[in-house]
C-alpha cells in the first residue's frame, strides 16, 4: 500500500472476478451485479453474486431474469429492492430500471410511469439516493453510438408498489463526464445543508454541483462509520491537504465516509502509459473551502479500475476491477481498515489478480490496536 494506509485481502472468490459492475449494500449484503468477466469482453454478465462480508461467502443468486448490464449504477429502495439502472447491454445504452425483490430473491422488469421522460440511454452514470425512493442521476444521455456533449441531471422516481418508475430532466447541465463518481456531502460554512458533488469522468480536476438540498430537505442519510471517520481524520492529520483534485481520472471508486469522500484507484486520462491508478484521494470538507489530501501507492498489484467499495460495519471494502493492465479482472475483495500493521496472510490471499474483496486498512505506528476481525475465505 502506501504510507500510512493499505488494502488487506479478505476473501477471494472466482465469483467476484468482474469489472464495471454495481456492487450495492442491502440488509448486511453486497449484491453484485452484471459487469465485465474480462478485459475485451463487450457482453455483459447476466448474473447477480450475493456477497456476506461477515462471512466472507459469495453465491451465485438462482434468480433468473437478471439484467445483462456493464458501465450501470444500482441502488437500494425501501430496504428490500436493488434497482439496477441504465448500463450497457452489449449492444447499446439503456435508461430502463429492473429490480431485484431481495425478499423474495426475484427480478422484475419495472416498467416507465406515464409521464415519465427518460433519456435514451445512460452507460457510467451515477444515481445517488436522495429519499427512500428518490434517486438523483448524474450522466451523458446517449443512444447506441453517440453522447451529448454535455452531462445532464435527473430526478429518478420510484415506487415498488405500482413497480413502476419516472425520470424528470433536471435544469442545470453539468460537464461532459462518464465514468465519474458522485459524493452527497455537507455543505461546508455557515449554511447548513448537502450538495451532490461529481469528481472525475474529465479532463477538469474541478468537482461539479450536481443538486443541493437545505437542512432538513435531505430524506436518505449515510450510514454511520465514526471509527473509520476517525483514522480517516489520523490519516489526513498525517499528510498536506490541497485545493487541487486528481485531473482526468475516471472509472475509480468513491464512498462517503462523514464529512470525507474516499476515491481510489481509476484509470488517468492524463498520460499514455501506466493509466491504471492506486492512489487514495480524501476529500475533506470540515472546513471550507475542502482539501483535497492523496496518499500515493507503491503496490502494484493494487491498481484497480472498474472496482467498486461498499461500506459496511465501519469498514470500506474493495470489490471487483480490473488490474495493472486494465483486463484482467480481480476476484479478491480488500479491506480498508486504518488501523493496525499489515498482517501475513495464507497464500491463497496473496495472489494479486484473481477477483478478490479487500478491506482498508491504516498503518499509522502510534495507532491502537483493535480486535482482528474474523476473516472469510
Amino acid at each position: 500500500g502506501g504510507a500510512g494506509w493499505t488494502w488487506r485481502p479478505v476473501a477471494r472468490d472466482a465469483l467476484l472476478a468482474r469489472a464495471f459492475h454495481s456492487c450495492t449494500e442491502l440488509r448486511g449484503r453486497f449484491y453484485l451485479v452484471g459487469g465485465l468477466p474480462a478485459g475485451g469482453a463487450t457482453a455483459p454478465s447476466g448474473d447477480t453474486v450475493v456477497f456476506d462480508p461477515a462471512g466472507g461467502q459469495a453465491v451465485r443468486l438462482g434468480a433468473r431474469g437478471g439484467p445483462r448490464r456493464s458501465h450501470h449504477d444500482a441502488a437500494p429502495v425501501g430496504g428490500r429492492w436493488l434497482c439496477v439502472v441504465g448500463g450497457w447491454d452489449g449492444s447499446r445504452r439503456v435508461a430502463t430500471v429492473a429490480a431485484l425483490d431481495t425478499e423474495r430473491g426475484a427480478w422484475e422488469a419495472w416498467s416507465a410511469a406515464p409521464g415519465s421522460r427518460p433519456p435514451a440511454g445512460l452507460s457510467s452514470h451515477t444515481c445517488t439516493p436522495v429519499s427512500d425512493r428518490e434517486l438523483r442521476v448524474a450522466g451523458r444521455e446517449g443512444g447506441t453510438r453517440t453522447q451529448r456533449r454535455y452531462g445532464s441531471v435527473y430526478t429518478l422516481r420510484l415506487d415498488p408498489g405500482a413497480r413502476t418508475y419516472s425520470y424528470k430532466e433536471e435544469g442545470c447541465h453539468t460537464a461532459s463526464r462518464s465514468g465519474h463518481c458522485a459524493a452527497l456531502l455537507q455543505t461546508p460554512g455557515p449554511r447548513p445543508g448537502h450538495q451532490l458533488l461529481l469528481f472525475g469522468g474529465c479532463n477538469s480536476a474541478e468537482p461539479e454541483v450536481a443538486g443541493h438540498w437545505s437542512h432538513g430537505k435531505l430524506g436518505e442519510e449515510p450510514p454511520a462509520a465514526p471509527h473509520l471517520r476517525e483514522q480517516l481524520a489520523r490519516l489526513v492529520s498525517t499528510g498536506q491537504g490541497s485545493r487541487q483534485g486528481p485531473r482526468g481520472l475516471r472509472h475509480h471508486s468513491c464512498s462517503v465516509v462523514g464529512p470525507f469522500a474516499v476515491l481510489f484507484g481509476g484509470e488517468t486520462l492524463t498520460r499514455a502509459r501506466d493509466t491504471i491508478c492506486n492512489d487514495l484521494y480524501i476529500y475533506d470538507t470540515r472546513r471550507s473551502p475542502p482539501s483535497w489530501f492523496h496518499f500515493p501507492c507503491t503496490d502494484q498489484g493494487l491498481k484497480r479500475v472498474g472496482h467498486r467499495t461498499c461500506l459496511w460495519n465501519d469498514q470500506l471494502y474493495l470489490v471487483g476491477g480490473f488490474g495493472e493492465d486494465g483486463r484482467t479482472p480481480c476476484p479478491q475483495g480488500r479491506q480498508h481498515l486504518l488501523d493496525r500493521p499489515l498482517h501475513q496472510h495464507a497464500s491463497n490471499h496473496a495472489v494479486a489478480l484473481a477477483g478478490f474483496v479487500h478491506l482498508l486498512q491504516a498503518r499509522l505506528p502510534w495507532m491502537p490496536d483493535p480486535a482482528v476481525p474474523v476473516e472469510g475465505g
